[in-house]
């Protein structure tokens, strides 16, 4: 099986009183191991719900969600959240981190829930503390880093425990122009060391840096463009 996310005919709902809004209306989507994916869309065009639901933080109202090999679309909260800790690594735009613990602590965190010991926790978070260049910056917090340096941090937990899907969410939003190009390097690199990588921006330049756009609108696909060329219906 090389799909990592497998979407068909995914809808969701959100209810106001008795009036229904629908944000999807049947979004059929796959993402293979080791693509690098932009999700755009105007303000509007669903792909924050379908960012939530990509990252089990939230369910459809219809439709089946797969991802690597889960059906993940039936499951309640405790199994979602345990799915979400084994197979999704999260960066998001405020970075996320908690500021009283060190860039380490920080990275070796989502280790704590899957039961690693304490030593090795150490051990793998330095190895991705070298991997995003801050090896030597391991004992620092987060307000004695610069915001290029704490996304790496985020970064850094979001490899730490080897998940199937790097999910971004406007990764770069809170960073200046030359240290967000540093950053989209740096998923350029994890994506040629194998990852999944799943990136949702507003911004083009940054959407350039993947492999593949799915454009979204109005809660279904409007273009999905895999390396210039349309990707066609039915091998997505």
């Amino acid at each position: 099986m090389n799909a990592v996310i497998e979407l068909e005919k995914i809808r969701k709902s959100y209810y106001m009183g008795q009036q229904a809004l629908e944000v999807l209306k049947g979004i059929d989507l796959r993402i293979d191991r080791n693509e690098y994916v932009a999700l755009m869309g105007p303000s509007g065009s669903g792909k924050s719900t379908l960012m939530n639901i990509l990252g089990c933080l939230d369910t459809p109202s219809s439709g089946s969600y797969v991802l690597n090999g889960h059906d993940v679309s039936k499951m309640i909260d405790d199994e979602l959240a345990a799915i979400r800790n084994k197979e999704i690594g999260f960066v998001f735009q405020q970075f996320n981190l908690m500021p009283r613990l060190t860039a380490l602590d920080n990275v070796a965190f989502p280790l704590v829930y899957a039961g690693v010991s304490k030593k090795e926790r150490e051990e793998r978070a330095k190895a991705m503390l070298e991997k995003v260049g801050l090896g030597d910056r391991w004992h620092h917090k987060p307000n004695e880093l610069s915001g290029g340096q704490i996304q790496r941090v985020a970064i850094a937990r979001a490899l730490v425990n080897n998940p199937a899907l790097i999910l971004a969410d406007e990764p770069t939003g809170n960073l200046d122009s030359k240290t967000s190009v540093e950053i989209m390097q740096l998923f350029g690199e994890i994506h040629a060391q194998g990852n999944t990588v799943v990136l949702v921006t507003h911004e083009e330049d940054i959407a350039a840096f993947a492999k593949r756009v799915v454009r979204l609108r109005d809660g279904l696909v409007e273009h999905d463009i895999r390396n210039g060329h349309p990707v066609p219906e039915g091998i997505k």
